[in-house]
């Protein structure tokens, strides 16, 4: 797969040298603060390869976001089918990210979605991308209002793989955001 540039960012399949961050991204606290596992080594080294085969095989998925300036990796934005049968029907495609702590509230986020909602309404010829997170994720869903995502009230849901133990992770928004609607946020109005 060809990485995708923005200004600032390279968004790319992941690489050897990127798996400290990826299983830092996994374990930490406050960046899984809105999920009810964490991931020790193995489990994010596994993750890791098998989300590393899926972007070979398929062109895209939870790729890496790296700094254009300094080569770091920063986290990961992606898309990719949903499996959440019967609340997300398997037609439904998902926007999705994780950074580091490090590099939030510098709009790395809202830049690389932003290339792969292009990505995906142009490349993939997607009809509609949604993204959902926690109810009361507020980072996040700033992140889907900033690229222009609508949230759907009646499409929110209790997410079926978040175990009772933790039912305040349970109850989860919806965000839309359709081609055309796309369309017209990168499309210079007419004077």
């Amino acid at each position: 797969m060809t990485p995708l540039k923005t200004d600032r960012l390279i968004i790319r399949n992941w690489l050897p040298r990127d798996a400290d961050l990826f299983f830092r991204i996994n374990s930490d606290p406050q960046v899984m603060a809105f999920f009810p596992f964490r991931r020790d080594r193995a489990a994010s080294d596994k993750m890791l390869e098998e989300v590393r085969k899926k972007i070979d095989r398929k062109g895209y998925g939870f790729m890496a976001v790296e700094s254009s300036e300094t080569g770091a990796c920063l986290g990961f934005v992606g898309l990719q089918e949903i499996d959440i049968e019967p609340v997300l029907p398997a037609e439904n495609f998902e926007i999705g990210w994780r950074l580091a702590p490090e590099f939030w509230g510098k709009g790395f986020a809202s830049e690389a979605a932003r290339e792969m909602l292009r990505f995906g309404f142009e490349d993939l010829e997607k009809d509609e991308i949604v993204s959902f997170a926690v109810w009361n994720n507020d980072r996040s869903t700033a992140v889907m209002r900033r690229l222009g995502m609508r949230h759907d009230p009646a499409g929110d849901f209790d997410h079926p793989r978040v175990p009772d133990t933790h039912a305040h992770l349970k109850r989860h928004v919806l965000f839309r955001l359709t081609k055309a609607d796309w369309q017209k946020s990168v499309t210079p109005s007419a004077l």
